[in-house]
């Protein structure tokens, strides 16, 4: 006859080791949350990622130079991004200033500022207590296979490839 065998006591945990899934399951968290922001104010995901390289920007930008952006932040296609803009253009966020160029009105900036701002102090919660030393870690390591997954789709020309 075997002894009873007990339910395993607690330990430190074990940290995970990074992984595609614990990447994909981050990012998705995070951009929850984030999008939680957006709904309330409605606007979409790839509208605020839009919207924050044109009020990052000095000033008007090409056209091509802002789609060729959000294609390679996304890794989405032409036509899908070259739609969002024309939705920010249509809500007035965004303006065309030529057949070529494009400027953030002020509606535009505020939306930014406004969602920016919300986001802010949910996003310090996240990262509270994670000591500098392990965000420099991570920091370093998602770089690197972020670079190395740009690597491969330019190699297989997927969207966002160059």
């Amino acid at each position: 006859m075997t002894a009873p065998t007990s339910a395993p006591s607690p330990a430190t945990p074990v940290a995970p080791v990074l992984n595609p899934r614990l990447i994909a399951v981050t990012h998705y968290a995070a951009r929850a949350v984030l999008e939680n922001v957006l709904a309330r104010h409605g606007a979409t995901f790839q509208q605020s990622v839009t919207l924050r390289l044109m009020a990052v920007a000095d000033g008007p930008v090409d056209r091509e130079w802002l789609v060729g952006e959000v294609v390679d932040a996304l890794k989405i296609d032409e036509g899908a991004v070259r739609t969002v803009i024309g939705e920010l253009v249509e809500s007035r966020l965004l303006a065309a200033g030529s057949a070529t160029a494009l400027a953030i009105t002020d509606a535009g900036r505020k939306l930014y500022r406004t969602t920016a701002a919300e986001t802010a102090p949910v996003s310090a919660r996240i990262y509270a207590g994670i000591p500098d030393s392990d965000l420099v870690t991570a920091g370093r390591v998602l770089s690197l296979i972020h670079e190395r997954a740009n690597a491969e789709l330019a190699a297989t020309a997927g969207p966002g490839a160059e």
